[in-house]
């Protein structure tokens, strides 16, 4: 355990009260200090319940005392502000992230001769829902949490961040800038883009009836989910990993080119080999959610289809002391099993509920 640490938090909506709900949670012998641009009552909420020691509405000398100062806010804004924070840090202190792009960051903060003391971070959850009225102790659990330090920084420094991130139960993982771009580029950004695209694609060939939404409500809904991100945040992200997204998308032309082409020729072989090789690599994906858009802790059931079957599974659950997060219906019948899905808080409750459902005959059902 590491000594009683001094962190600073500039924004503290659901990732930064996340992480610092997480830290208490454990026990961590922690002192937060939060930066509000204005009095917000979700915050005080926050001092009443003990994650917050103190709120305050500029960046200056409170701030001198910090041992770890996270900056939680979009990625320009975080640029925006490492030269104020680089006046009102100590010399010791390690400066840190959360955004979704580390490369234009940790060469701003190179710009600013800060580099021993920045260390890029990302921690791949989220939800739809912001602000710290919804940040929980659980939300980081089992989550990538990715930490981008450069050549100049110390060993003891990316050992302290290492063990912070540790604490609030996600899995830490070590990269380099321009690989976590690469990387987040391929499995989040572009695929972001190709369900914006797709979405738009159908709005435009929808009639006055509405047709195509009254079917998309199916398969295409569940993987077109992540087009209802939020825009300004995803704007963000496309322009400062311009490089990284502009790379891939080209080879995605490219792809998309070759598809049209064995199609338009009757190429069958081809065809069969793309969804063949594809399928095989998606199978063999980890069956943990995607952490890119949150950690996701959901079972699916079958249910018949009659008046109270919905709320016969809730009123199991509630007894046996679960809350349900979401709960839904899967109308895309495509799917044979698994019409019901019911997200929870934890793979701990997801188990528990397995188990009680099951020993009132349910059907639970995987699904991949």
């Amino acid at each position: 355990m590491f000594k009683r640490l001094n962190l600073g938090f500039i924004g503290f909506g659901l990732i930064g009260g996340s992480i610092a709900k997480a830290l208490k949670k454990q026990g961590a012998d922690i002192r937060v200090l939060v930066y509000s641009r204005r009095v917000n009552p979700d915050l005080e909420v926050g001092v009443s319940e003990g994650v917050i020691d103190e709120i305050v509405y500029d960046i200056d000398d409170h701030f001198a005392d910090c041992d770890v100062i996270f900056l939680c806010a979009p990625v320009r804004k975080i640029i925006d502000l490492l030269p104020r924070v680089k006046e009102v840090a100590s010399g010791e202190c390690i400066i840190t992230d959360v955004g979704s792009v580390k490369g234009e960051i940790v060469h701003a903060a190179a710009e600013l001769g800060m580099s021993n003391k920045f260390i890029g971070g990302h921690p791949m959850a989220g939800s739809e829902k912001t602000g710290y009225a919804n940040a929980t102790d659980i939300l980081l659990e089992n989550a990538f949490y990715l930490l981008t330090p450069t050549g100049e920084n110390s060993e003891e420094d990316i050992t302290l961040l290492k063990d912070l991130v540790k604490m609030t139960g996600a899995t830490c993982v070590v990269l380099d800038p321009d690989k976590h771009d690469h990387i987040t580029a391929a499995i989040s950004h572009v695929p972001h883009l190709l369900a914006v695209a797709l979405v738009n694609l159908v709005r435009n060939h929808d009639d006055d009836e509405q047709t195509l939404k009254t079917f998309a409500a199916g398969g295409f809904r569940d993987i077109t989910r992540i087009a209802s991100s939020s825009p300004q945040m995803w704007e963000e992200i496309c322009l400062t990993n311009s490089t990284a997204i502009d790379e891939l998308l080209s080879e995605l032309e490219s792809m998309i080119k070759d598809y049209r082409e064995e199609i338009g020729e009757g190429d069958g072989d081809s065809i069969f080999n793309a969804f063949e090789t594809a399928g095989d690599y998606r199978n063999s994906l980890p069956k943990k959610a995607n952490a890119l858009v949150g950690k996701m802790h959901e079972l699916f059931v079958n249910i018949d289809d009659r008046p109270g079957a919905i709320a016969s599974i809730a009123t199991i659950l509630s007894v046996g002391g679960l809350s349900i997060r979401n709960i839904g219906i899967i109308n895309n019948r495509e799917f044979a099993d698994g019409v019901l899905r019911i997200e929870l808080n934890s793979d701990g409750d997801v188990e528990i509920a397995r188990d009680l459902l099951m020993k009132h005959g349910y059907e639970v059902v995987e699904r991949s």
